[in-house]
């Protein structure tokens, strides 16, 4: 029997055939260029079993490519293997990105335009150049993905901001319409899930892990249009979105179909219309073509959508919410540390699997728990050298008292969202093991002690986080740190701390994660992770200052650090947090629990 990704990517080669095309571009996105798209979506994972984010992939006649950056590299090797399809490594030296790659290899493109966004679609054009054709088929995959999943469509519900903490949507529409105002603009079309969702203080369940609505927000000066699916009338809807679409109508926000969005942009067709603003960067390029067909040539504005920035920075009822919520978040790290480690030096085999699960289970006891912020990382050893491992449900290693275990974690909770990680020595480790460890915790704590000017961003400060490993001619290859959404994405930009080139500022109010790691193929990976503050530092005759205030409330373990690796001021920090930790957390933890960390905080 031939492995089916090799049979799918051979009938699409078909297709490909029968209509002239040189080569397909699939992506792993979908029409509002989410980072986790939903089923029906899974494009990529259907046609080549690889099931990481952040790829794309091309077919030609004689060649199958994915292109994924390092996260996913050793994943990409498994899952690939046997399937003909070509790992091609982005974000290294000399990488090839697609439309390079493509340009002396195709004249006739065709792609998903439901799923590639306008600048994606326009980078590939300016690569190809004159004489080429990109063809956009809709639901390509439709006539060779039979089972394909249905558009979701779940319970819809509403953010009481008095309870929660946030802006009233009244609110947020008003400041969305005097931006336009001010920028001459008659309409703004939202498509990014997490933007319109912050817009309407709306929450679903249509993709995994993410609590967004599939839907487009339509907003003017006169109107607020919401395009959400809603296959079923009104009297067969469940109760929580029939109250929800109630309230957002007192608000005068139009509940519309989904598909309706063409029609109604259609409405626009041969008047004058006025001044309509897109993002690119998040719009899909058949949307986009279809706008253009209805507004005229200077109608129709891009740039970046104001909300992307404005929801990045949490106002005081947000920031004190995520305090608290970070704190309830630590109970439960701390009782399923405690229980992890009470397990596996009691004998009994514990594997990757039943830890993710007892973890998710302690969480889900945390009131206003609305589930995980993406799947559990929890590995064991040479497992966790892949930064993206997925834990099998079936046959994941057993967690042994020695060496390393990391779990990355997060949950989704009505006041704030969480990630974490926690790289835990479950005994004897080796000086290598307890090095690494050291030399990673140390550029995470230097992150964490840093003040800086006012205007400085994420790329100016990512090299404190990799100076100790530097100095040790040690790396990794991701990002260091990235936005984090208020009961939203795990996920969020604009600000981001990484090496690759990114000039938004650091705000105060913006919440970002610190994780800093090392990965050793075969062996083990280490990562340490807080969520950080942007905040305030005062002033001096040189400026405005900023700094950090760390957010997450679990200790880190000190049995393997290495103090003259630490270096004092680093040691100094570990001991005051672990002993913060201890102190806010001791009184809410069952009486065992808090002695067992009493003695994990106490200092090195």
């Amino acid at each position: 029997m031939g492995n089916i990704f090799a049979e799918r990517i051979e009938a699409l080669r078909a297709l490909m055939a029968e209509n002239g095309w040189d080569a397909v571009v699939i992506t792993g996105s979908d029409p509002h260029s989410s980072e986790y798209p939903a089923p029906r979506w899974k494009q990529v994972e259907w046609l080549t079993g690889f099931t990481g984010e952040a790829c794309d992939v091309v077919i030609t006649a004689d060649h199958a490519g994915l292109w994924t950056d390092s996260r996913y590299f050793i994943q990409a090797l498994d899952q690939l293997e046997g399937t003909g399809v070509e790992l091609h490594k982005t974000r290294v030296p000399g990488a090839v990105p697609i439309p390079q790659w493509l340009s002396d290899k195709a004249r006739v493109v065709a792609l998903d335009g439901l799923c590639q966004s306008v600048s994606a679609v326009r980078e590939l054009e300016d690569a190809l150049g004159e004489g080429a054709l990109i063809v956009d088929v809709p639901d390509m995959l439709q006539d060779l993905w039979k089972d394909r999943p249905m558009l979701p469509q779940t319970p819809v519900t509403t953010l009481d901001v008095e309870c929660f903490g946030g802006i009233p949507r009244v609110d947020k529409i008003s400041w969305l319409r005097k931006w336009m105002l001010l920028g001459g603009y008659d309409k703004v079309l939202l498509s990014s899930l997490d933007e319109v969702a912050w817009m309407l203080n709306v929450r679903g369940s249509d993709i995994e892990y993410n609590p967004l609505v599939i839907s487009y927000l339509l907003v003017s000066q006169d109107y607020v249009k919401w395009f959400v699916r809603k296959d079923a009338s009104e009297s067969e809807l469940d109760p929580d979105t029939l109250d929800s679409f109630a309230e957002l109508r007192m608000d005068e926000v139009d509940v519309e179909e989904y598909d309706s969005v063409f029609f109604t942009l259609s409405d626009f067709e041969g008047e004058d219309s006025g001044k309509i603003f897109i993002d690119p960067s998040t719009l899909n390029s058949h949307i986009y073509k279809y706008i253009r067909g209805c507004f005229t040539e200077d109608s129709v504005v891009c740039g970046t959508s104001p909300v992307i920035l404005e929801k990045a920075v949490k106002v005081s009822s947000e920031i004190e919410n995520l305090r608290q919520t970070y704190i309830d978040d630590g109970v439960a790290m701390e009782r399923f540390l405690h229980w992890l480690e009470t397990e596996v030096a009691s004998g009994r085999e514990v594997d990757e699997w039943e830890a993710s699960e007892r973890l998710t289970a302690f969480r889900a006891e945390i009131p206003g728990y609305r589930g995980n912020s993406f799947e559990n990382i929890s590995a064991y050893g040479p497992g966790a050298a892949l930064p993206h491992y997925s834990t099998p449900r079936e046959g994941s290693a057993v967690i042994r008292p020695r060496g390393l275990y990391l779990v990355d974690s997060g949950g989704q909770y009505l006041t704030g969202t969480t990630d974490i990680t926690r790289t835990v020595p479950m005994g004897e480790c080796t000086d290598l093991e307890k090095e690494d460890y050291t030399l990673v915790l140390k550029g995470m704590i230097d992150l964490s002690m840093a003040v800086f000017p006012k205007g400085t961003a994420g790329c100016q400060l990512d090299a404190l986080a990799r100076m100790p490993l530097w100095k040790a001619k040690r790396n990794f290859g991701h990002g260091t740190g990235h936005g984090i959404g208020y009961y939203l994405c795990v996920h969020e930009g604009p600000q981001s701390i990484r090496y690759q080139y990114n000039p938004q500022p650091l705000l105060p109010g913006m919440v970002t994660s610190n994780e800093p790691g090392l990965y050793r193929e075969g062996m083990h990976g280490i990562r340490h992770e807080n969520i950080v503050l942007c905040k305030e530092a005062g002033e001096s005759e040189f400026g405005e200052w900023l700094k950090f205030e760390t957010l997450t409330c679990c200790h880190i373990d000190t049995s393997a650090v290495m103090k003259d690796v630490l270096g004092p001021e680093a040691l100094a920090w570990l001991n005051a947090y672990n002993e913060w930790v201890y102190r806010t957390l001791s009184p809410l933890l069952p009486a065992e629990t808090a002695a067992w960390l009493r003695f994990k905080t106490l200092p090195l």
